[in-house]
């Protein structure tokens, strides 16, 4: 094999992989994923799918899995327990945008340097569909998590309607 091929090779393992016009291969510039991918051996539970390329560290792994996580200031079971499966679905969720190195196409840029975020990350249907059989009926105080929280009035963190089913405002939304 000729030498410039050789090198050419030996390129493309180490460059990051584009998808269309951005990268894969990269971690998101936050505060809590690394500045870029590598092997991190000790990932807790559901964040060990990425252990031999991954953007969290071990420690971000293991607050993944808190019921109110540091990594956030956030509580999983801020309208009462969800059923252990749908738990687990949304412990699944943070270590996919914590350690995943193939997010680059749906990264969005933060108003601030190091709050980048994704976003319209496809979803396949039977992984919807298992997330509505496991969660449908575990409640929150929200339809909207990504905005509005007010930690300082106490469990809900809100001053809005009381705990609902999520399926009640899922469905709501849909209609």
């Amino acid at each position: 094999m000729p030498l410039w091929w050789q090198l050419l090779v030996g390129l493309s393992a180490v460059m990051p992989t584009r998808a269309g016009d951005k990268p894969l291969n990269v971690c998101m510039s936050t505060k809590h994923h690394k500045a870029e991918p590598g092997p991190e051996e000790k990932l807790y539970v559901e964040c060990s799918p990425w252990k031999d390329n991954a953007c969290c560290t071990a420690s971000t792994s293991w607050e993944a899995h808190l019921t109110v996580s540091p990594l956030y200031n956030f509580s999983l079971i801020h309208c009462g327990l969800l059923t252990p499966a749908c738990h687990q679905h949304f412990i699944q969720a943070i270590c996919f945008y914590e350690c995943s190195p193939n997010l680059g196409p749906w990264i969005q840029p933060g108003v601030l340097s190091g709050q980048e975020k994704i976003s319209g990350v496809p979803l396949c249907r039977e992984d919807c569909e298992q997330w509505w059989e496991d969660c449908h009926s575990s409640y929150t105080c929200k339809s909207n998590w990504q905005e509005g929280w007010d930690w300082s009035q106490g469990e809900c963190g809100l001053t809005g309607p009381a705990k609902r089913p999520l399926q009640a405002i899922l469905l709501v939304r849909l209609q």
